[in-house]
């Protein structure tokens, strides 16, 4: 059975023979949820790529203690990749958000699409939701983090259409997926390196206008495929396409 993973500050300089305290929301929840005992081997990282595997030594209510024997370091990725995720009504969106952290997304964008049924901004007599729904995102972020046993957890963000023109033009490559386009993501060259940007619009489709501001900033429309997929597929599709794109292109 795979050792479970905790996510926890590492300190500056990790070495073997070291302790590291799990304590807090996690350090409780390993310790009186999940009962874990003095003796069992856990992973703790740092969510930033660092972790540690050890054994328990010492358990309270409060949390554990853990002996650091062996302290891993997850190897670079050649490319950033980028997911703007428009935010999709009923659990759509957290389960995007939870897929795309399995498959390796390093930052996942919540974008406040104009056809979005769900809206987190603020209207009349409804406040902003923004930092609630954020909040929601980054904790499914984490938790499928440590489900996957990854150990960098995606930067989860919320932007504007305008804040995702700047996030097209410092990309390497920008992607729309879009079902009218006529080109097709699996004929897409992707970049040795860089940021791989891939843009999901909402149940109702992203509008023309957007379509053109993505397109003039220098994004590319690209099809998935036959057939429409949920916007909650639709990302995850994407991602695992062009990681697949990018190793073959790597030869």
């Amino acid at each position: 059975m795979t050792d479970a993973l905790y996510l926890a500050d590492l300190g500056a300089d990790p070495r073997p023979g070291g302790l590291v305290e799990l304590g807090g929301d996690e350090g409780r929840h390993a310790a009186v949820v999940k009962r874990t005992r003095v003796g069992e081997q856990l992973l703790v990282a740092d969510g930033a790529g660092r972790a540690i595997r050890g054994p328990v030594i010492e358990t309270s209510k409060q949390g554990l203690v853990v002996r650091i024997d062996e302290v891993l370091i997850a190897a670079p990725g050649r490319h950033r990749w980028t997911i703007v995720q428009a935010l999709a009504k009923g659990e759509r969106s957290e389960i995007a958000v939870e897929s795309l952290t399995e498959l390796g997304a390093d930052r996942i964008i919540a974008w406040q699409a104009s056809r979005s049924v769900v809206r987190w901004d603020a209207r009349a007599g409804i406040p902003d939701k923004s930092a609630k729904g954020l909040a929601k995102w980054q904790a499914v972020a984490r938790a499928s983090t440590k489900q996957s046993r990854r150990f960098r957890v995606p930067d989860v963000e919320y932007a504007s259409t305008a804040d995702i023109v700047d996030v097209i033009a410092g990309a390497d490559l920008a992607l729309v997926a879009h079902e009218e386009a006529t080109i097709r993501l699996a004929s897409v060259d992707v970049p040795a390196t860089g940021e791989v940007v891939v843009i999901i619009g909402p149940e109702g489709g992203i509008s023309p206008d957007e379509l053109r501001c993505f397109e003039q900033a220098g994004a590319t429309a690209v099809s998935l495929g036959d057939g429409v997929l949920r916007t909650s597929s639709a990302g995850v599709v994407s991602l695992a396409q062009l990681q697949v794109l990018a190793a073959r292109q790597a030869g």
